[in-house]
């Protein structure tokens, strides 16, 4: 059961950057105090850049307990205009003082090989949990996600063709090698992970989003794998703008 589910919706995305850095910024402060780091998974797409617009100018992070994994990630050079560790290094790792070490990419030399990279980026992901937690899966401070046209979040799609990727019950990582929309190979967070967060925020912009929204927030369609995060013991956040909340049932701002 999610512990509690909020929707924010904004008129603008400038307002939405501006919540949303205050919102992280919060998350960050209140980890660090309790746990002395700050561990957050990234997603690709527009994210990264409506996250930093704001967050990168913020004086009140201990960017230094930020340990940063990403939730999907293609397998192609780390220099590819399709890799999400290029986005948002561009948006917000070239502007903050995270350190690099805290930073966990895929091993560029398995990406020719979708299960390899799966697989090393679990090491990595146990590298950093393992010790911490006795849980059956890693449980992040926060992971950050966004939504496709279709429903897709991560690099989990909406097609019975993905659904032994969508439900892997053990693996922190698994791989997808036919995705929908190129490029072909990745590797993602499966639900289990998804779900063992202490927070999740979706953050999601467009009219175009606004079917699918309705069809995820209001009828709870599990057709849709967005419609199937739902933390055990943590929090989940919507920060949308006003034309991806406009077909939404009874918003309350």
């Amino acid at each position: 059961m999610v512990k509690s589910t909020e929707i924010r919706s904004y008129p603008v995305i400038q307002e939405l950057s501006k919540a949303l850095a205050d919102y992280v910024a919060e998350l960050s402060r209140e980890a660090v105090s309790v746990r002395n780091r700050f561990t957050v998974g990234l997603s690709g797409g527009s994210l990264p850049r409506i996250l930093a617009a704001e967050l990168k100018n913020r004086q009140d992070i201990d960017w230094d307990k930020w340990i940063v994994f990403f939730c999907d990630e293609r397998l192609v050079s780390l220099a590819s205009e399709d890799s999400n560790y290029k986005l948002a290094k561009e948006e917000l790792f070239d502007h903050v003082p995270i350190p690099e070490a805290n930073i966990y990419t895929v091993d560029e030399s398995l990406i020719a090989n979708a299960e390899e990279a799966a697989n090393d980026y679990q090491d990595k992901l146990i590298s950093v949990f393992a010790a911490m937690n006795t849980a059956k899966f890693p449980v992040f401070d926060l992971l950050l996600l966004g939504m496709g046209p279709d429903g897709h979040t991560c690099s989990l799609f909406p097609d019975e063709k993905y659904a032994e990727v969508l439900n892997e019950p053990v693996a922190w990582v698994t791989f997808v090698e036919d995705s929908p929309k190129p490029p072909p190979r990745r590797i993602t967070f499966p639900l289990t992970v998804l779900n063992h967060a202490h927070n999740v925020a979706f953050v999601v912009t467009g009219e175009g989003k606004k079917n699918v929204l309705h069809k995820v927030i209001d009828l709870h369609d599990t057709t849709y794998p967005a419609a199937l995060v739902k933390p055990v013991n943590g929090k989940l956040i919507w920060f949308l703008d006003d034309a991806a909340s406009a077909s939404l049932d009874g918003l309350k701002k």
